[in-house]
């Protein structure tokens, strides 16, 4: 079932497909996962389970890759997202609309040009023998 709010933000913003902003609400959880700040069920989201802009990016690469595989370029730039700038600029879209909440020290430019997104959502993966896409650790990633 579609989210109203996300409907309208696509409606006024047409950059971003609907899925976009699912997938960042994913990544946003996936995030706070990573790095240990999963608000427990039912307690209000409070100042500790606060991700920044440049956690949101790593988490959500870490998803695309997780859930898209090789594939996850391609699906990036079919949702209308090329950059971190983008992401961010879905970040804040779903801020605007109230959907999620920010403190007074987040801003557009935490996801301005943080990284190669491009990049980051290829690095590091190979075709093995039988044609399945498959992850090569490098470096202490």
């Amino acid at each position: 079932m579609r989210h109203p709010e996300i409907t309208e933000i696509v409606r006024r913003d047409r950059r971003y497909a609907y899925e976009a902003y699912e997938f960042v609400f994913e990544a946003l959880g996936h995030t706070q996962k990573m790095v240990g700040r999963v608000p427990s069920i039912g307690e209000p989201l409070k100042s500790e389970h606060h991700v920044s802009g440049r956690e949101i990016l790593k988490g959500a690469v870490d998803l695309a890759r997780e859930e898209f595989g090789f594939m996850a370029r391609t699906v990036f730039e079919q949702w209308g997202i090329r950059s971190t700038d983008d992401l961010g600029e879905i970040v804040f879209n779903l801020i605007e609309s109230g959907l999620l909440s920010k403190t007074d020290s987040d801003s557009r430019s935490d996801f301005q040009d943080v990284f190669n997104l491009d990049r980051a959502l290829a690095e590091g993966y190979s075709i093995n023998l039988k044609g399945e896409p498959s992850q090569v650790r490098r470096g202490g990633r």
